[in-house]
């Protein structure tokens, strides 16, 4: 168990590695010059001397790559070419925020996803099943930012019952665990749980259908063993495929809550990204992106260790 752990751990190293080249590479493969987001187009040429100088753009690339894993390691990921801010300040202020919304939509789609799925497993066939599975489906095909939209209309303009923007009251970047705050976290949370809760309801009802046609169910039931233990059985083998799909879907949420952050202005990693596009921010482009990229290889890596503790097999192989 010890050896397939660092064999897991060591594999993130090179993959975090490449995840930092594609970051730093956004900068030269981007369309125009770098510098058109840092100086003015008719700024004199002494100016724009000095500030590649200050951002490093005048040494070669593998030597501005050096520096700047070096700087990333340390947690300096530059400055805001907009604002002049510290990159890591902004990205770390708005990642809170999308944890907390990922979170929030994480326990609303995970949960009903797995109480649909076991449900639809257990009564295949039946209207209950049919159901399940066309809510599933129809889940998975709404467009966030469509849906976001409808909820505003719907909850904020007809009936005025929730806000339709913000982490808080006055259009708050922080947040505090209040009703206030709680009533501007309920429709991003429930719109961005959508699409999880049906890919989760689908997978748990798949593999909830597997399990039970299984021998060893039958043989556990000929056995005499109550409803509840099966039911227990059952759980324990669907877990580390629900796991998996769990954390990658815990890893999409991270990072493409972006349409749905906009269409709430929820101040989030991705407002923080749909910004910094429109304003050519590549600093913070790049800093979001590598912090945003490295959270769902340790995202995955957790879950694969989770994984070999509840399934055995996994070691073996």
């Amino acid at each position: 168990m010890v050896s397939y752990f660092l064999k897991r751990i060591l594999y993130v190293i090179p993959v975090t590695l490449a995840v930092g080249l594609f970051c730093f590479s956004l900068v030269h493969l981007s369309p125009g010059d770098p510098m058109d987001a840092v100086v003015s187009a008719d700024a004199p040429s002494e100016v724009v001397q000095m500030v590649q100088r200050a951002y490093g753009f005048d040494r070669p690339l593998p030597e501005q790559f050096g520096r700047w894993v070096l700087r990333a390691v340390q947690g300096d990921l530059g400055l805001s070419a907009a604002n002049g801010r510290s990159v890591a300040t902004e990205v770390f202020s708005a990642l809170k925020n999308t944890l907390l919304l990922t979170v929030a939509a994480s326990l609303i789609g995970f949960t009903l996803g797995c109480l649909f799925g076991t449900l639809a497993g257990y009564w295949q066939g039946s209207l209950l099943d049919r159901l399940v599975t066309g809510l599933a489906v129809g889940s998975v095909s709404i467009p966030h930012y469509w849906l976001g939209m409808l909820l505003v209309i719907v909850f904020s303009v007809e009936l005025n019952w929730l806000p339709s923007s913000g982490a808080g009251p006055g259009s708050s970047g922080d947040w505090a665990f209040e009703w206030a705050y709680l009533r501007h976290l309920i429709l991003p949370a429930i719109t961005l749980s959508v699409i999880p809760m049906g890919l989760v309801t689908r997978t748990v009802r798949a593999v909830v259908a597997e399990v039970l046609a299984n021998e060893f169910v039958e043989a556990l039931r000929a056995k005499g063993l109550a409803g509840t233990r099966v039911f227990l059985h059952v759980v324990k083998n669907v877990a580390p495929t629900a796991l998996a799909v769990m954390g990658l879907e815990l890893g999409y949420l991270i990072g493409g809550s972006i349409l749905v952050e906009t269409v709430f202005s929820w101040p989030g990693t991705g407002l923080l990204l749909n910004n910094a596009i429109f304003q050519r921010d590549l600093p913070v482009l790049q800093g979001t992106i590598l912090v945003l990229a490295i959270f769902f290889v340790m995202l995955n890596l957790i879950v694969d260790l989770l994984q070999a503790q509840l399934d055995p097999r996994i070691k073996r192989g």
